[in-house]
């Protein structure tokens, strides 16, 4: 399979924001055996908490949101090269910073990592971008939820949804926020690409890697997006 792997940043991390060196240890090695089952991947990370403070502490100094997004951008990278070192040999040994250079790397038979690309993109929508690029089979998008929920799953009464169609997801999603570092699950760009492409795309927790050969396996955890009923 040809695939492309998100991984939100938020789950490299701990609750006091150091670094979970464990959990990118487990990540390399699924990732490793699913190159050894003969699955091609592009894996994007994202900035996390890291990320989110750094924002914050810009936006207080007057950083607009372009500056904003490059600080969010750089730093989902820093953690792509975390993964790309636990991955050794088996990585691309440079984390791309350009769409051009994505089709070029991907050509060489190597894991491919990317984090942050442009400012006003997420990481999510990087890896639907990517997915798009590479014709990918799949687009899974690793998060710290089970899956998509009808509302805020915060919220009592919330419901996962195993599957979602794409106009709901949408909707689901309008009160997301647009802003540098809140991009959530998923943002309107990634959607958007997502629908134009018929991308099948998997939404699951991450905070248990083997959920990822799970996934791969087509096991029914997360949740589906649907492009038409019949699916």
């Amino acid at each position: 399979m040809r695939a492309v792997l998100k991984i939100g940043g938020s789950l490299l991390y701990d609750d006091n924001g150091q670094i979970r060196i464990d959990r990118l240890r487990e990540y390399a090695d699924s990732i490793k055996s699913l190159v050894k089952d003969g699955h091609s991947l592009v894996v994007v990370v994202g900035g996390g908490k890291p990320a989110r403070v750094f924002i914050s502490a810009a936006r207080e100094l007057g950083a607009n949101e372009a500056q904003c997004d490059w600080l969010g951008i750089k730093l989902a990278r820093n953690n792509a090269e975390l993964l790309c070192a636990a991955l050794g040999n088996l990585a691309y040994p440079k984390i791309i910073d350009d769409y051009d250079e994505l089709e070029v790397a991907f050509n060489h038979g190597k894991v491919v990592l990317l984090g942050g690309m442009v400012p006003g993109q997420s990481t999510n929508a990087v890896a639907a971008a990517s997915a798009e690029l590479v014709q990918a089979d799949m687009l899974f998008n690793a998060t710290n939820v089970d899956g998509v929920y009808d509302r805020n799953p915060e919220e009592n009464g919330s419901k996962k949804l195993d599957t979602v169609d794409i106009t709901q997801l949408r909707e689901i999603l309008s009160s997301e926020g647009i802003r540098a570092g809140q991009y959530n699950l998923f943002d309107p760009v990634a959607i958007g690409i997502v629908e134009r492409s018929r991308i099948p795309t998997v939404i699951f927790n991450g905070n248990d890697p083997k959920n990822l050969k799970r996934v791969f396996s087509k096991e029914k955890i997360g949740t589906r997006i649907l492009h038409n009923k019949n699916e």
